[in-house]
């Protein structure tokens, strides 16, 4: 089958709902993906804090369209047991190894020492696909969870875990632990699963996401996917009637867009009215917060979601 990723212009959305007018120009962003730089002093202090101690955000190796937002405000998403992925998604950014750098002992206090710095509420930790490790990194996650608990017991914390390739031993072992929010992300639809991801699969998240739900001790499940893929209507409502029946009480959906030419390309850009249909769906089949937009990703704004 011949490979489509780079020779197509990203469309924007005609169906099922309308557009605005100055936003119908094939390859550029649509208006509803401009947005205004922020303002104020923490961005500068978050990096600092963020670079004392040594540490690595997805907000900078996944090129987080709301970066300057978020340090802002103080908020970062910490990128844990290193910087590169065993992976290589067709959507993701973050470099790739087979062989990355050995976990470091000390990471899991040095994670702790920053949220204290940083006054964090509420916390989201999140992981490279460690394929390497037989654990695939739970142990490490793990640690990480006690030692802010230890630190800063009163924060709460959110987990945003790979697959560890289906080895569910390990990820019982992690789910001991008491946290707010457990996030994995089915990222697509199932038919465009296989071309989006590169070793996880559909069924494998599904699956993993239902063990959780039954044995793990977080007060939410959640997961998130992106659109403007090639999907169709149907299949997000298919993925939402999925999320729900393994028992997603979070789910989040926005907008992909294009970290690097070699990357997927955008299909298309899709109006903020599609984005509010979505979630109107998602909670009429019963998934208690649906958070969806253009800008929103899996961690973004993530504190006010369980309040």
């Amino acid at each position: 089958m011949t490979e489509d990723r780079f020779d197509n212009r990203p469309k924007v959305q005609k169906n099922p709902l309308p557009l605005n007018p100055d936003s119908s120009s094939p390859g550029r962003f649509p208006s509803w993906l401009h947005r205004k730089m922020p303002k104020g002093g923490n961005l500068f202090a978050t990096g600092d804090v963020l670079q004392q101690n040594r540490l690595h955000t997805v907000c900078e190796e996944a090129k987080c369209p709301n970066l300057l937002e978020c340090w802002s405000r103080k908020t970062a998403t910490f990128l844990v047991m290193g910087k590169e992925c065993t992976r290589a998604c067709g959507f993701c950014d973050i470099a790739t190894s087979t062989t990355p750098a050995p976990l470091e002992e000390d990471e899991p206090e040095r994670i702790a020492l920053s949220v204290e710095q940083l006054g964090l509420k509420h916390v989201v930790i999140t992981m490279v696909a460690r394929d390497d490790l037989p654990d695939g990194g739970a142990h490490q996650l793990h640690q990480i969870v006690l030692a802010v608990k230890a630190r800063v017991p009163s924060t709460n914390i959110e987990l945003l875990t790979s697959d560890f390739a289906g080895n569910w031993e390990a990820l019982e072992q992690l789910l001991q632990a008491e946290i707010t929010v457990f996030n994995h992300n089915v990222e697509t639809v199932e038919a465009l699963t296989p071309r989006v991801r590169h070793k996880a699969t559909y069924r494998r998240s599904m699956e993993l996401l239902r063990f959780t739900k039954a044995h793990g001790r977080q007060r939410f499940l959640k997961s998130g996917m992106m659109i403007g893929l090639g999907e169709s209507l149907e299949q997000v409502h298919q993925t939402l009637l999925d999320l729900r029946n393994v028992g997603c009480d979070i789910v989040t959906i926005g907008q992909y867009l294009q970290p690097n030419r070699k990357k997927l390309t955008v299909k298309e850009f899709i109006h903020p009215d599609q984005f509010k249909a979505y979630a109107d769906y998602g909670h009429s089949i019963g998934i208690p917060h649906m958070y969806c937009g253009p800008f929103v990703r899996s961690s973004y704004n993530a504190d006010l979601l369980v309040q």
